[in-house]
């Protein structure tokens, strides 16, 4: 984090030291009628609603306590950031008539996305335009998506470092593991093959699933049959996170359970047990973590954040609450380096930091090798166990470093389930980069 002057002008790392700081700086102006938007196209409803309202949430809190501190200051003068949100479902269709609202009338600056399907269907649209797109998911990154960026999360790669944790601590046999059919559960399933081939924990079962066909139950069955010392969900969605564990606890299972996330926890353990859920893991703690507090975080008050969180949206706490946020801090950082809302200015501004503050510390641009090009953040990521009924961080992983040794075993488990970039564009799109 840094607080530097240029031309004059204070320039604020992120929106806490933003609103620490401002107070005793001399107010330039008012923003009046000069507004910033920002869109956010996203699943507000359906199935996949929990990667999407709870982000919502969470930037409706940021853009509050930004206005209120006076808003973005952009070459000397403040504007007022407005939120503007449109539901696309899991609906590429829907997904459409957003990204053309948002853009050509809205006129956004700046669009959020969950990614997957329906950010595929309108990626050409915001190409074209140049418009600085976020995603969750950097494995819709590619050579052809230049103003696509994806410094929040580097879904699933970070799910490594709760692999490694996991066979540290409790060397495990046998895993089997399950993931959905789609954008979000194949790299996942990539990822935690590779991540466990990294341990020599051999895979004795894999089920790819599609969630509107099959229920947790016959599913962790299946699993089951293959007698694995550890079951793992991938990155499920938060519904059949749910049902598979609650499968897994009526059927008695006694191994390790290792997911992505694990939204709405508090309900796992009310519809099992605090016995069967100790030391679940998973990747997304609480805001309220100690751990936080005691590290030089981006997000500088994360206690306050979570507090806010928790009494305007109760009970919608999840693994995406603050992510989108943390896409907001760092676009901040590029405007207001950039003096300017403009794509290419903004994200020139964001690569020329080199090295960036994420939301759990030092971060860099990567993706050249997996993604064919560098517009993903990868750092530390937490490792986080249910530990009597609570989320908590137990160690924090270095991504870096599993890929400086492992890379190769994700790019061929990548590539065995048809998710490298060159696969998803053509088989001429490899030959022609490289030419």
């Amino acid at each position: 984090m840094y607080l530097s002057r240029k031309m004059g002008v204070f320039v604020i790392s992120n929106l806490a030291q933003y609103l620490t700081l401002t107070g005793n700086l001399p107010k330039l102006d008012h923003a009046g009628d000069r507004t910033v938007k920002i869109g956010f196209l996203a699943p507000l409803t359906g199935p996949v609603e929990s990667w999407g309202r709870p982000g919502l949430n969470g930037c409706e809190i940021w853009v509050d306590w930004l206005n209120d501190a006076g808003g973005i200051l952009i070459g000397g003068q403040r504007h007022r950031v407005e939120l503007i949100a449109f539901d696309c479902g899991d609906d590429p269709e829907l997904a459409i008539i957003g990204a053309e609202k948002l853009v050509n009338s809205d006129g956004v600056s700046l669009l959020m996305t969950l990614g997957g399907a329906s950010l595929h269907a309108i990626q050409s649209f915001l190409t074209e335009r140049k418009v600085l797109t976020s995603t969750l998911l950097p494995s819709d990154l590619s050579p052809d998506t230049p103003y696509l960026i994806a410094p929040s999360e580097v879904h699933p790669v970070y799910n490594v470092t709760g692999i490694e944790f996991l066979c540290k601590e409790y060397a495990p046999k046998s895993v089997a593991l399950c993931a959905q059919s789609d954008a979000m559960g194949l790299p996942s399933l990539a990822t935690y093959r590779a991540g466990f081939a990294a341990q020599d924990v051999p895979v004795v079962l894999t089920v790819q699933y599609d969630p509107s066909l099959r229920d947790g139950t016959e599913i962790v069955a299946e699993m089951m049959a293959s007698n694995p010392d550890v079951l793992c969900w991938c990155t499920s969605y938060t519904p059949m996170v749910h049902s598979l564990t609650k499968a897994a606890y009526d059927a008695g299972f006694t191994g390790k359970i290792l997911s992505c996330t694990a939204d709405g926890y508090g309900e796992m353990v009310a519809a099992t047990s605090v016995e069967f859920l100790e030391d679940f893991i998973f990747q997304f703690p609480d805001f309220d973590d100690p751990a936080l507090r005691e590290n030089a975080f981006f997000f500088h008050q994360p206690k306050k954040f979570f507090d806010e969180y928790n009494r305007r949206f109760p009970g919608c706490w999840s693994a995406v609450s603050w992510e989108y946020v943390s896409i907001l801090d760092i676009w901040h950082a590029g405007v207001e380096r950039a003096s300017s809302v403009s794509c290419r200015s903004v994200l020139a501004a964001m690569k020329q930091q080199g090295q960036v503050t994420h939301a759990f510390g030092d971060a860099d641009w990567w993706g050249k090798d997996l993604f064919g090009i560098e517009n993903a953040l990868v750092g530390d990521w937490p490792v986080v166990q249910i530990k009597n009924g609570r989320a908590v961080i137990v160690e924090f992983g270095s991504v870096r470093d599993w890929l400086d040794q492992h890379e190769n075993l994700l790019q061929a488990e990548m590539e065995a389930l048809g998710q490298m970039w060159f696969q998803r564009l053509g088989s001429d799109a490899r030959v022609a980069q490289l030419s």
